[in-house]
């Protein structure tokens, strides 16, 4: 898909980036602050190679955005980034407006919207579910006896686990998402099934808890000890859906403090999830 400029000489389109671009646009992430994995560019990519775009003015990229679709019916869109120098010249909105038709009017379509793009995103049609608090802890402790490696629960497993929280099934990323480098991703079974499970990845500043997902508080609390003693003395960063008090409850008992907060947005009904058993999200770009 390209798009040119219709106001200026300048040579500006719009196309789909491969899998080596990414890794600029994780960069461009690093350098606004939302702390990326080390490895989340494959995980990412691989959910729908056709859906991430780079922006380039006189072939130099400036902007990006990804827009994964899941099936006929959802979408996200992440990494909505213009470089600064470029900001205010109507680029960001036609690189909105090019994720936007790739994903159509038919899917409902989730982004979680910084503060200073809330309203914009509003006009086109999204409103707000709820928000999703960053919490900062530091790693350390010891993991309880009851905690299980998820590479020895069976796939089939997982996915039909991950279904209760995610509006459509997505197998290929999880397989990738638990198996990064630098990560561990640790569950908890009870007569042979999970009933909870977590994942801890290396990001560009300490480590990042994406998911945590448990039936019960007592079991995300065993997973969340067990995650942070996979990160000793470093920082360790989850981002919690204020919709569930129990998991905000859970953050501040271990004295982790919020350090930066984006709304949870759809153009359509609100999935029915049990966002009482989600107590941190996966991710804020891909879902």
């Amino acid at each position: 898909m390209i798009a040119k400029s219709p106001t200026s000489a300048d040579n500006f389109i719009i196309r789909p980036m491969n899998r080596f671009e990414f890794e600029l646009v994780i960069s461009w992430a690093a350098d606004e602050g939302w702390n990326p994995g080390i490895y989340d560019a494959e995980c990412f990519y691989q959910c729908d190679p056709h859906g991430f775009f780079l922006a380039e003015l006189n072939g130099e990229p400036i902007g990006s955005i990804s827009a994964v679709t899941y099936g006929k019916d959802f979408g996200v869109i992440g990494f909505y980034i213009v470089k600064p120098q470029f900001r205010g010249q109507g680029f960001g909105l036609k690189i909105w407006k090019t994720a936007m038709a790739y994903l159509s009017t038919e899917r409902n379509i989730s982004v979680d919207g910084v503060i200073a793009q809330q309203e914009n995103y509003k006009k086109s049609g999204f409103q707000i579910a709820y928000n999703h608090i960053r919490y900062k802890a530091i790693g350390g402790g010891a993991v309880p006896d009851n905690v299980v490696e998820l590479a020895a629960v069976p796939i089939d497993e997982l996915v039909a686990y991950e279904r209760n929280f995610f509006p459509t099934e997505r197998v290929r990323f999880l397989q990738l998402w638990i198996q990064q480098p630098n990560s561990a991703a640790l569950g908890v079974m009870s007569e042979g099934h999970i009933v909870g499970y977590g994942v801890i990845r290396q990001s560009h500043t300490g480590f990042r808890i994406g998911p945590l997902f448990a039936n019960k508080g007592q079991i995300a609390e065993q997973l969340l000890l067990a995650l942070l003693a996979k990160a000793t003395d470093a920082p360790v960063f989850l981002d919690v859906p204020d919709a569930n008090p129990e998991a905000i409850a859970l953050a501040q008992r271990y004295g982790m403090k919020p350090v930066s907060e984006v709304a949870r947005m759809y153009t359509r009904e609100i999935p029915k999830l049990p966002i009482n058993r989600v107590f941190a999200v996966t991710s804020l770009e891909v879902g």
